[in-house]
């Protein structure tokens, strides 16, 4: 049997508090992203980042909010979703089974995203090289080969 045929396809919302300081929110973020990357494949991630709240949640007003897409077993989910509501930080959840022509969309807007920053990064590379050529101006020239 096909692992693919067998894994279902979902998306994970979730919204972690930031009172504790970014260095405990990037620990839940990454404790749930490796434990959705132990138990599946992760197609797709996106970190929205800190944002401001549209009603207050436990007298919160600002939340970190991560989208994760994701193939894993049918199971899968509702654990996660169990160890979701168990973890304090983590303030909303919502995840969603989704169909393929969905995922394969998240799929090349992941490649499209990755192709552009990968065209800016060779961009940048000529332009970096440029500052660290040593500059020789004119009026310098002369004088060296004066010598």
């Amino acid at each position: 049997m096909d692992n693919k045929n067998v894994k279902g396809a979902y998306e994970l919302l979730f919204i972690t508090d930031v009172a504790n300081g970014t260095e405990a929110t990037a620990a839940t973020v990454g404790k749930f992203v490796g434990l959705i990357e132990a138990n599946g494949e992760i197609v797709d991630k996106a970190e929205w980042g800190k944002r401001r709240l549209e009603y207050p949640i436990n007298d919160k007003k600002e939340g970190y909010y991560t989208i994760v897409t994701f193939r894993s077993e049918p199971a899968f989910p509702a654990e996660l979703e169990r160890l979701l509501n168990i973890d304090e930080s983590v303030m909303r959840t919502l995840i969603l089974k989704l169909d393929e022509e969905t995922v394969e969309k998240v799929i090349r807007r992941a490649a499209d995203k990755a192709a552009a920053a990968a065209a800016a990064a060779v961009e940048a590379a000529p332009a970096e090289e440029a500052a660290e050529a040593p500059v020789v101006t004119e009026e310098a020239a002369p004088a060296e080969t004066a010598e």
